[in-house]
């Protein structure tokens, strides 16, 4: 069935214009490289296609991908899943992830909230192990978002956006030249909304409000000709709500204590290029210091609701602080055979305090991970057609941990990663054929109400073995670009949680990350693009997707012989259409659809499937372009978080399990003006 729906969509799959075929390139591996020629599993979100979606942040953008999935549990749906693999939640340290985010070369894994839009230049989604390139963050893959450079033609913006549930988004961006070799761009941006959830006991539209300030400064100064130095200054402040549950799941909540979900992040990172006539020598320094705070109602009530109502607050507040830096030598490409060297290192130090209403005092633990690495790569050209690379990579984790529970402990962990990629040129298509392995650190659940025999789980490892396709056709006026991969999966990190009974007959649950015995993630990848007319393009994207896992007993000391991951659905689907009405006028439509999926490994609650609409229409003038949006078009209902295995009801005694769902954004109407100039 899976392949004959895969035939069936080929001739009607698409992911920009034929120009930008030759045009998009890839930043995130050691080199810059052009999106058609890369023989991976890659994606990239253009800012053309960000501006059509009239996109905030990458929880309105990821959808467009395939085999890529987004789930929510706090104001954004900021933890990501690629081919079924990724994080889902984050109540206690430590935490390994394996979807890597990278904004302009800082390190942001396990903190999807800091991934604002504005003035980006692209997205790009890195699908499969990228380990020999990123680190054991990118188990599953990784997703790098790079911002407009500093450079001495730029174009400034100013835009402007009013939309329903009170949101307004106000943006200026403006660079350009300080002198004949120092360039700046700076960047900011205020975006504020209620959010789609009422709070009828408190009477309030905002308790789920977003809340984000996003600014950034950008230098490039050409010390010589062989020299050139990259800073970016990074700031975030995000202050968002957060009130998502309801006893009745309909979007309408009861909370007298709601939740928020904030961040006030500062980065920096200084880049260096130094050319040889060998090659060159790169060298990133980076620094962050963030300040995370999490929390909400866990009795989703008010005092006084029923009689049999139980009154808590849940709140967790992180400072994180990492450095990192990486150097590596690069030769020219201009020879058959062409390597990289590197050495990379880190270091975070991570305290978390938590508060909450049940606990006899507050919880405090200091999380020190570092990481050492050496790597190098060799590509060879063995013909005029034929090319292959090796890789590999050795990474040393030290992980210290300690909290006021009087649990501590240090986890050590040395592994290997790397791929072996054979790709081939024939006419106007590139074929290729590679094994890649990946891993992650092993670590431990500080939470202590898991069981000793629960408390370490062992690193995980995965070996991806993919071939693909890409190409271009109707005379260099369409694209496509396809991948099937088997990953398998030893030791597989499971993320599951068990529910406790208090006394009272209330109930508690908690995180628990475990091994299941092997895990084994099969699919298809599709990407195709035509400019079918002068005045009209369209793309599609599809991703099939088997992922299970075997061999795991869950918190609750279940077996669990063989199941389907969560957050893994089967089918993801995306469509988009763009239409020149005249020299002025443009149309826009796209279409996020996918399957159903289990919300988690720990119950078998499931996310319907479901398919979005968004649309909008642009005048377009000189400077000028004015934008009317819907996003959502049809308001469909639709599910971003799910938990099951509990009632959290006093009405029905927390007698009765049921499930309880966060939603997805209804329909939103708006309009932007953006000035260029």
């Amino acid at each position: 069935m899976k392949t004959t729906l895969l035939a069936a969509s080929i001739m009607t799959a698409l992911s920009a214009t034929a120009s930008d075929i030759e045009t998009i390139e890839v930043t995130a591996d050691y080199r810059v490289q052009n999106i058609q020629t890369i023989p991976a599993s890659v994606s990239v979100l253009t800012e053309q296609e960000i501006d059509e979606r009239q996109a905030r942040h990458i929880e309105d953008v990821l959808n467009m991908a395939a085999n890529i999935n987004v789930n929510s549990g706090a104001s954004r749906s900021r933890f990501v899943q690629i081919r079924g693999i990724g994080e889902r939640s984050q109540f206690s340290e430590p935490l390994n992830p394996s979807v890597a985010l990278l904004i302009d070369g800082v390190n942001f894994s396990g903190m999807g909230g800091a991934g604002t839009l504005f003035d980006v230049q692209q997205v790009e989604i890195l699908r499969g192990p990228q380990s020999t390139s990123i680190g054991a963050a990118a188990l599953a893959g990784a997703i790098n978002i790079t911002s407009t450079e500093a450079t001495a033609d730029q174009q400034s913006l100013f835009t402007a956006t009013l939309a329903q549930r009170n949101t307004l988004n106000l943006g200026l961006a403006h660079g350009g030249e300080i002198s004949e070799r120092l360039f700046y761009r700076f960047a900011i941006q205020q975006n504020t909304s209620d959010g789609f959830v009422d709070n009828i006991y408190l009477d309030r539209e905002d308790t789920n409000n977003i809340d984000e300030l996003t600014a950034r400064l950008k230098l490039r100064y050409l010390v010589s000709d062989d020299v050139t130095i990259d800073l970016a200054l990074h700031r975030l402040d995000i202050d968002n709500g957060f009130d998502a549950f309801s006893l009745d799941n309909d979007g309408k909540t009861r909370s007298d204590e709601p939740g928020y979900d904030r961040q006030e992040t500062t980065a920096l990172t200084i880049k260096l290029d130094w050319q040889h006539r060998w090659g060159n020598v790169q060298s990133v320094l980076t620094h962050s210091d963030s300040d995370i705070d999490y929390s909400y109602d866990e009795d989703w009530t008010y005092v006084g609701f029923h009689p049999w109502e139980y009154s808590s607050f849940d709140a967790y507040f992180r400072e994180r602080q990492t450095t990192t830096i990486d150097v590596r030598a690069l030769s020219t490409l201009n020879q058959p055979g062409r390597w990289v060297i590197g050495f990379y290192a880190s270091n975070s130090d991570e305290e978390l305090l938590r508060q909450y209403t049940y606990a006899d005092a507050d919880f405090s633990s200091e999380y020190r991970p570092e990481n050492v690495a050496v790597y190098a790569e060799y590509a060879r050209d063995l013909s005029d057609k034929m090319t292959l690379t090796g890789a590999l990579r050795w990474d040393r984790f030290d992980i210290d941990y300690s909290d006021n529970s009087g649990f501590a402990e240090a986890n050590e962990d040395t592994m290997v990663g790397g791929k072996l990629v054979l790709n081939y040129t024939i006419d106007d298509a590139m074929l290729y054929a590679g094994i890649f392995r990946g891993y992650k650190a092993g670590g431990f659940n500080p939470d202590e109400n898991v069981g000793a025999e629960k408390r370490l789980f062992a690193p995980e490892y995965t070996w991806n073995y993919e071939m693909g396709v890409k190409g271009s056709f109707a005379r260099d006026n369409g694209y496509y670009r396809a991948a099937l991969f088997t990953m398998k999966r030893n030791d597989t990190q499971v993320s599951d949680y068990d529910v406790q009974r208090r006394d009272d007959g209330t109930v508690e649950f908690f995180d628990v990350i475990a091994n299941a015995d092997n895990g084994e993630n099969t699919g298809v990848e599709l990407e195709v693009g035509l400019q079918a007319t002068e005045n009209l393009f369209w793309r599609a994207s599809m991703g099939l997707l088997n992922a299970t896992y075997s061999g795991y007993k869950n918190a609750r000391g279940e077996t669990v012989p063989s199941r389907q991951q969560a957050q893994a659905p089967e089918m993801t689907f995306h469509f988009a259409l763009r239409y020149a009405l005249n020299d002025q006028w443009n149309w826009y439509v796209d279409l996020d659809a996918k399957s159903d999926y289990y919300f988690s490994d720990g119950h078998d609650e499931q996310s319907r499937g479901f398919g979005l609409v968004n649309t909008s229409v642009e005048w377009q003038g000189e400077q000028v372009s004015v934008r009317v949006y819907a996003n959502n078009l049809t308001d469909k209902e639709y599910y971003t978080r799910g938990f099951g295995g509990f009632s959290n009801d006093p009405r029905e005694f927390y007698a009765t399990p049921k499930p309880y769902y966060q939603l997805g954004n209804g329909r939103q109407v708006g309009v932007t003006l953006d000035y260029r100039f």
